[in-house]
């Protein structure tokens, strides 16, 4: 799959008018004499510089950050993006190189300010076999494209009655873009991350040089990749592994109002045989029972929870997830009990659901498709995503929960909480996390309006200073920052190995300058 050596005419063209424009002042060809010089190369299926491309790709669904790229990059094969990436190389001054899924990153961390934005859903549309998805029922694994959703991963696995272990709570997702972060929710503490499941890859790296890489293949490589943020190739191909897959699910949310009680029954579940899942959330008084991601109290059982919320003003969801299929059908409710016995909720505030394994997994795109109705999806998002180890999460419940957030009460959204356990991790990978065995995963996924999110903004960053002020010493899952004391402080012992990881497979600093790593924007 590589590439000639000689420089493609059309890139040519490209990095002409590229610098002539920021020359001359304008950030888009719209003269239409070099539009049709462009044109005259046949390079208009694959690089766009007009707004709607340009535009579309120059922010997220944060909605906060906005920078324009010179292109986008819509790829018909693999060769376009490791031609792309050599010509960069040889730039006297290379222009930097994004790889975008379905933009769900809230700090435009997908994006490539006057650099070129390759479009990974593209390539959906021109695989040969009409399909970027192969199944080994024989290997139990899935070839799967970078740029292909999680949903379609779903599906296209039941049909062999099979599933990958470890998911993320929303579907629509690209392969590579969970597996460049990490890929986590309440399968977590069982099967790992999304990265750890993760059985050999493709990449391009920021030299072009494609390669796969395995445990026991271009080693270096694959364990920096996984969770990279980006910074060190492109994943154009994952195998994912795969068991086979539940048929059903009983999905049991239990109440709690005293947050030592819920934390403690939490590590107790993940400690024992018989749960695939385990996720927690926190109600406040202010707040519906009900959110978008979760609609699940009836409205009687929601004027029972908002009369419990008056009392406490806070309380504490634990949601555990029993698998089934037609084996256990008789005694999964039996099972299910016997979790429950040794759980210390509020009495008489269990609610179960019975769902498909499919519907449960995909239980969130019923919220998006609500909010988007209503015009609620576009808005700001400044999410605050954190690990916090399990030695500080008290301290973090009176600070944060109750100190900060239910105290000024200007959240809109779900806070999650729920604890997982550092042995389903592979140090060797870019991820960072906490040096305790248990670690919490704290979500913060508020919305906004665009007049108004600054608050929210304001109260992130009052929540980190409550963080450093009081030892807590958490890391951000999706990090943001702005300086390259913070990302040193962040990656911590691994950062010498990140930066020289960087100099090997992307020595000039072209890949993904949306982190703000290497690359000041």
């Amino acid at each position: 799959m590589a590439s000639s050596c000689l420089i493609p005419a059309h890139f040519i063209v490209f990095f002409i008018v590229s610098r002539l424009m920021s020359i001359i002042g304008k950030s888009r060809r719209s003269n239409d004499s070099l539009t049709s010089e462009i044109d005259s190369f046949g390079v208009r299926a694959k690089l766009r510089y007009d707004l709607e491309a340009t535009g579309l790709s120059s922010s997220d669904y944060g909605n906060i950050v906005q920078e324009i790229p010179s292109a986008v990059l819509f790829p018909t094969s693999i060769d376009d993006i490791i031609e792309l990436i050599k010509f960069s190389n040889k730039c006297p001054v290379p222009f930097n190189v994004a790889a975008r899924g379905h933009g769900h990153s809230t700090r435009g961390q997908a994006t490539a300010h006057n650099g070129v934005v390759v479009n990974m859903l593209s390539l959906k549309k021109h695989y040969k076999n009409g399909s970027g998805i192969k199944v080994s029922t024989s290997g139990n694994y899935a070839d799967v494209g970078g740029e292909q959703l999680w949903i379609d991963v779903l599906n296209a696995t039941l049909q062999h009655g099979l599933a990958p272990v470890s998911w993320t709570d929303y579907l629509y997702l690209t392969v590579g873009g969970t597996l460049s972060n990490a890929g986590i929710s309440g399968q977590t503490f069982l099967y790992g991350p999304q990265i750890s499941n993760i059985l050999e890859m493709d990449v391009i790296t920021g030299k072009g040089d494609f390669m796969t890489c395995s445990r026991g293949k271009n080693s270096e490589l694959f364990y920096a990749v996984l969770g990279g943020l980006g910074q060190f190739g492109i994943i154009t191909r994952a195998r994912i592994l795969l068991a086979k897959a539940p048929k059903r699910v009983k999905w049991v949310r239990m109440l709690y109002s005293d947050f030592s009680i819920f934390t403690r029954d939490q590590e107790h579940l993940i400690s024992i045989k018989g749960l695939e899942y385990l996720e927690g959330s926190v109600m406040m008084d202010y707040t519906p029972a009900n959110n978008w991601r979760s609609s699940f109290f009836s409205p009687a059982h929601e004027s029972q929870i908002s009369s419990l919320l008056k009392k406490h003003g806070i309380l504490y969801c634990l949601d555990m997830v029993k698998y089934y299929d037609d084996e256990i059908v008789n005694s999964v409710d039996k099972e299910v009990e016997m979790l429950q016995d040794r759980l210390n909720y509020i009495p008489g505030f269990a609610f179960m659901k019975d769902q498909t394994y499919a519907d449960f997994l995909n239980r969130v795109r019923r919220g998006e498709i609500t909010l988007k109705s209503k015009g609620l999806w576009d808005v700001p998002h400044p999410w605050l995503n954190l690990f916090v180890p399990k030695s500080c999460i008290m301290d973090f419940n009176a600070g944060v929960f109750v100190g900060i957030i239910h105290r000024q009460k200007i959240t809109t959204g779900p806070l999650l909480i729920y604890p997982t356990t550092r042995i389903k991790w592979d140090d060797r990978m870019s991820a960072v996390i906490p040096d305790e065995d248990i670690f919490y995963c704290v979500g913060l996924l508020r919305s906004g309006s665009f007049n108004d999110w600054q608050d929210l903004d304001n109260q992130n960053n009052e929540i980190l200073e409550f963080c450093d002020r009081a030892g807590i010493k958490m890391k951000q899952y999706l990090p943001h920052y702005k300086s390259k004391e913070e990302w040193m402080k962040h990656f911590g012992s691994k950062w010498n190995t990140f930066q020289e990881r960087k100099a090997q497979f992307d020595p000039r600093m072209i890949l993904s300058p949306g982190q703000r790593i290497f690359n000041a924007v």
